[in-house]
């Protein structure tokens, strides 16, 4: 699937959006029918505050939107960003997706204009049966899974009531589970690169962060004698943006993506390097803020606001 994931992740950066909505929505099915509940809800939701558009777009096709309703009735309910979809009865929905799967196809499907199709299947490309949806048909997810190809047509079986229940219980017919977060992750890193959050002011920059993390506070402004006085102690001049952040908050809190940034009384300097975090991994030397990270190296951020940028979009895709 390294493939499938390359082209994903390159048409969420680059394709019309039209095309970004159709790689989500696909690939959320594709986890929900690996029994990765968990990461298809965690994209949409990402794609969702990314692009705020209307969630029926990931389920334009009606068997993407049947494969839905199939898939929240087996898990017992809908999941909270599910609430823009159609309420289609699933009664109705079953006995058209049963009439589906043995109904036979032509190659020239999805190739030519419908109109066109009767006319000419009987000479070029004559009716048959789709074995993997026979396959489904008789409830035999390893025979479908055998029959799908590189891109399987995930919405197919999701949409099959019968085969719904185990697919939510972690069946996992194409054997993609433990690949799943890789997948989720890739697509949500592109959603951001793609869609970056519009973190405005400082103010707004800190409540978005102290949002991401689910409602934690921060420490009330540093005064500007506090800040003086730290420079002073410090033997440096801050710079004008590590100085606006601490006029917003005189420090953060830890979590799990970042460091406890310290406030004016807990600025240390050693050897002319000042500590900004603690444990000592944000540094403001030589003017450049530089974070040390004991699996990914060392990075110099362009500000001390880019460094709280990257981290408020560290929270969002871990979100």
């Amino acid at each position: 699937m390294q493939d499938y994931l390359e082209a994903a992740v390159r048409d969420v950066l680059t394709a019309p959006e039209a095309r970004v909505d159709d790689q989500v929505g696909y690939a959320a099915l594709l986890l929900a029918v690996s029994g990765a509940l968990d990461e298809a809800d965690r994209l949409v939701r990402q794609w969702q505050a990314r692009t705020e558009r209307p969630v029926a777009a990931l389920a334009a096709d009606p068997v993407r939107a049947r494969a839905w309703v199939m898939l929240f009735e087996a898990r017992g309910g809908r999941p909270d960003w599910a609430a823009g979809l159609p309420p289609l009865d699933p009664d109705v929905e079953e006995r058209a997706h049963t009439a589906s799967l043995c109904r036979p196809v032509s190659d020239l499907e999805g190739v030519l204009p419908p109109g066109l199709v009767a006319e000419v299947v009987k000479q070029v490309a004559p009716s048959r049966p789709d074995r993997a949806r026979i396959a489904l048909a008789d409830g035999d997810l390893e025979l479908w899974a055998a029959l799908a190809g590189p891109h399987p047509d995930v919405a197919t079986p999701a949409a099959t009531r019968a085969l719904a229940p185990a697919l939510v219980a972690g069946a996992d017919p194409l054997g993609l589970r433990e690949w799943a977060p890789t997948c989720a992750g890739a697509l949500i890193a592109a959603l951001h690169e793609r869609y970056p959050p519009q973190l405005g002011t400082w103010p707004e920059l800190i409540s978005s962060i102290l949002r991401l993390r689910g409602g934690t506070t921060a420490a009330p402004p540093a005064s500007e004698a506090a800040i003086r006085s730290a420079e002073l102690r410090l033997g440096v001049e801050l710079p004008a943006d590590f100085r606006a952040f601490l006029r917003t908050c005189d420090g953060l809190p830890a979590d799990v993506v970042f460091p406890r940034l310290l406030g004016t009384a807990d600025l240390r300097a050693e050897n002319g390097v000042v500590i900004l975090s603690d444990p000592a991994v944000l540094l403001l030397s030589a003017g450049h803020v530089v974070e040390v990270d004991p699996v990914l190296g060392t990075t110099v951020h362009a500000s001390f606001r880019a460094a709280l940028v990257k981290h408020a979009t560290l929270l969002a895709q871990a979100g």
